[in-house]
Order: C-alpha cells, then structure tokens, then sequence
C-alpha cells in the first residue's frame, strides 16, 4: 500500500512543506547566481527515473563552463564557483529538485538520479535500482554518499529497492539532514564530486 499510494502522498506532502519553508533560501539562491552566473541560475541535465524513463533533472548551477583548448571542459575542481562550493557543501544546491518531486519525475528518498551513459554500465542487480522513481536523497546518501565506492552506493540503492517502507523513509529523511549539517560524504577522496562510473570490475 504505501509502495504504490502512500509513497506518493509522503513526497508531496513533504516536498511542498520543504519547498514553501525553503523558499526564502531559494529566490535568495536565484538573485545571487543571476549575478554570479550572469543569469544562468539553474542546471538542467537528462537523467534516467523509474523504469529508465528520461527526465530533466533542475539543481542549481554551481560551476562554469570553462573548457581546455581543445574544447573538453575542465575538471570540476577548476570550474566549481566560490558560492557554487558553499552552495555544494551546504546542499542547497538540491533545493530545486523539490519541483521534480512535485512534479513527479522524483521521490524525496530513494537511489539518486545518475547519468544515461552508465545505463548501459549496470549489471543485471544494480539496475534494480531503477525500479523505483529516484530520490533527493536516499540510502546510499546517508551512508556515505559520494565518498563510498560505485559498488557499495548501487548496494545500498538496491538494499532500499527491496526495503522500501514508511519508517525506512521517514528514518532516512531524518539521518539526511543530520549528514548535511554535518557536512559528510559530499566529495570522494579525489573529487569535488563523484567519479565517472565505468563499470564494475
């Protein structure tokens, strides 16, 4: 019951309660990176959801598009701004996917959205995780995030897959704010953010 109808109504009514408290914090956001960013204040990226279905994912835009001579863009640590790393490290930069929740592309608590180049990377377990609809935040996000090995976070995107309940949700909503005040897990140990997934070895 709650995997097919109860979830739904957790998302919406903790995501427009989250939205409207956040959003002081969010048009604060939007008039600084106007200026910052000369008027691109969002990041919009296809991602795959539930069932692999696309969807644009919206978060605020926190690096530059700077590019080496031969057009490749740098990597994140030289293209990440000085408000995009505090809006990183603080996580606000994830305030605007309340609107995916809303709209329906995304939960509040399941695997996170990652790019459609590693669908065809997965194995036959860790594409469990596209089961269900992707999350703010999730499981793999409150044990460890983005400084865990790829193996370990589609474990944890899998254990909740099979787990899902109200109480699950409810404690990972509650452990997510913990971390972020906290501040853990937001980088790798050779990142600002994730390392590409290549495949498991």
């Amino acid at each position: 019951m709650y995997k097919s109808l109860g979830k739904r109504v957790f998302d919406l009514f903790f995501s427009i309660i989250g939205f409207v408290l956040l959003l002081p914090v969010f048009l604060s956001l939007t008039t600084i990176l106007i200026i910052v960013n000369r008027g691109t204040v969002f990041f919009f990226q296809t991602r795959p959801g539930r069932r692999k279905q696309l969807f644009k994912v919206i978060k605020f835009k926190t690096m530059t598009e700077l590019k080496n001579i031969n057009g490749t863009l740098l990597p994140d640590a030289d293209r990440i701004t000085a408000i995009g790393k505090f809006i990183r490290n603080t996580s606000l930069d994830e305030i605007p996917q309340l609107l995916n929740v809303i709209k329906g592309d995304m939960s509040l608590v399941g695997p996170r959205p990652l790019l459609v180049e590693y669908l065809s990377l997965y194995n036959e377990r860790q594409s469990k995780r596209h089961l269900v609809k992707p999350g703010i935040t999730g499981w793999a996000q409150v044990n460890g995030r983005n400084a865990i090995s790829w193996e370990q976070k589609f474990e944890y995107d899998v254990w909740y897959v099979e787990n899902i309940s109200f109480k699950t949700d409810l404690n990972i909503l509650w452990m997510t704010f913990s971390k972020v005040f906290r501040k853990e897990g937001i980088s790798s140990d050779t990142s600002v953010t994730m390392e590409k997934f290549t495949g498991t070895k």
